[in-house]
């Protein structure tokens, strides 16, 4: 028998997400005797152990984070640290850093094994989509594995559902679904299947202090968000989408309320505009009908389209309730009865989930192989 393989494991980002993270891993790493956390750090101080043979405390560590003087490192300064030691390395990037995405490439070719949820990574730059995926196992048998499930569906098997689609041969003729739990949040309440439904910018007050928004909701309501979950899986299905604006994406920001100097003027403005979205729901209820904010890729016709869309009462996307998202992948082998995947689409705990279920598994893949640096 060899020495036992040592996992160290580096977190970027402690809060939000970050924080539901690391709550959960004071369960999850204590399960591996050989695993420990080596790092952590946020936008500016960090944390990191003294020598490789020790470990952060699970327990402690917010306290000790926020005791730190030492600054955060750059992306280059963490990968020379991480040169330093024999310890398989898995990077767990929780931030929505563009930075740190664009150096992913490097981490992984220098056998690092990366898990994340910053759709950056994979819904910007298309060459930077490219050097990412060509340097990751197993397009380069040499290099680190890549896990990014919660970069779509935070804790819904999305990324997964459709990598074993393709990788069993069936084909992927369209995907169509509500991908963000802030949206399906606002409009399940707004245009609800049974019922009235209250004013749109009550809704958004509402979505915004349960927590379900950006600090500036304008960051939901442009439909970015949404349009760069379909960006990462158009790629995967094989379009090679430039970004987010290759396609047409529709925001729901009045145009006169763009140039608001906060969140706050913008929420204060916004019942003046109150009768556009009404009109848009009344214009649906005459058809016996609600609307919903999609998005969607047609394969064939290379279409990625994403917004406002009228569905019958008692379709699956109608009948959501509080913040679920729901992905429906059409394909050749369900002909014309999807495969469906629903859940909670929002909040810290919810992507911190599929996090850390990527964890688990890169955990095991890196434990499990054998290679030589």
């Amino acid at each position: 028998m060899g020495k036992e393989k040592q996992v160290s494991v580096a977190i970027l980002g402690a809060g939000g997400v970050g924080r539901c993270f690391l709550q959960q891993c004071s369960w999850i790493i204590p399960q591996y005797p050989n695993v420990s956390l080596v790092f952590l750090s946020r936008s500016n101080r960090s944390l990191r152990v003294p020598t490789w043979d020790h470990e952060l405390s699970l327990d402690t560590w917010e306290k000790d984070l926020a005791a730190s003087t030492d600054p955060a490192p750059s992306p280059q300064e963490l990968l020379d640290w991480f040169g330093t030691t024999e310890n398989e390395i898995i990077l767990v990037d929780n931030t929505s850093s563009q930075d740190i995405a664009a150096f992913y490439p490097q981490f992984l070719k220098d056998q690092i094994t990366v898990v994340t949820p910053n759709k950056k990574a994979f819904s910007s730059d298309l060459d930077l989509w490219k050097r990412i995926v060509d340097n990751a196992y197993p397009y380069n048998p040499d290099a680190g594995f890549l896990y990014h499930e919660a970069s779509v569906g935070a804790g819904l098997p999305i990324i997964s559902t459709l990598k074993d689609l393709l990788e069993t041969g069936d084909e992927v003729q369209k995907i169509e679904g509500v991908f963000s739990g802030t949206m399906s949040f606002l409009f399940n309440n707004f245009a609800p299947v049974e019922g009235k439904g209250g004013k749109w910018s009550d809704e958004v007050s509402k979505a915004k202090d349960a927590g379900y928004t950006e600090p500036d909701p304008r960051d939901d309501l442009n439909g970015v968000d949404v349009a760069r979950k379909l960006v990462i899986l158009a790629r995967m299905v094989g379009l090679e989408i430039e970004s987010t604006s290759a396609f047409p994406v529709q925001s729901l920001i009045p145009t006169e309320l763009e140039s608001c100097s906060s969140g706050d003027e913008f929420l204060e403005r916004l019942p003046a505009f109150d009768d556009e979205m009404e009109k848009v729901k009344a214009k649906a209820e005459e058809k016996g009908k609600v609307v919903r904010f999609v998005g969607s890729i047609d394969v064939a016709r290379k279409a990625v389209e994403v917004g406002l869309k009228e569905f019958d009462k008692g379709h699956a996307i109608a009948g959501l309730k509080g913040s679920d998202n729901i992905i429906s992948f059409y394909t050749k082998r369900y002909g014309s009865n999807p495969l469906i995947v629903q859940g909670a689409g929002a909040g810290g705990e919810v992507t911190a989930m599929g996090v850390s279920a990527d964890l688990i598994k890169a955990i095991k893949d890196v434990h499990g192989w054998k290679k030589v640096r």
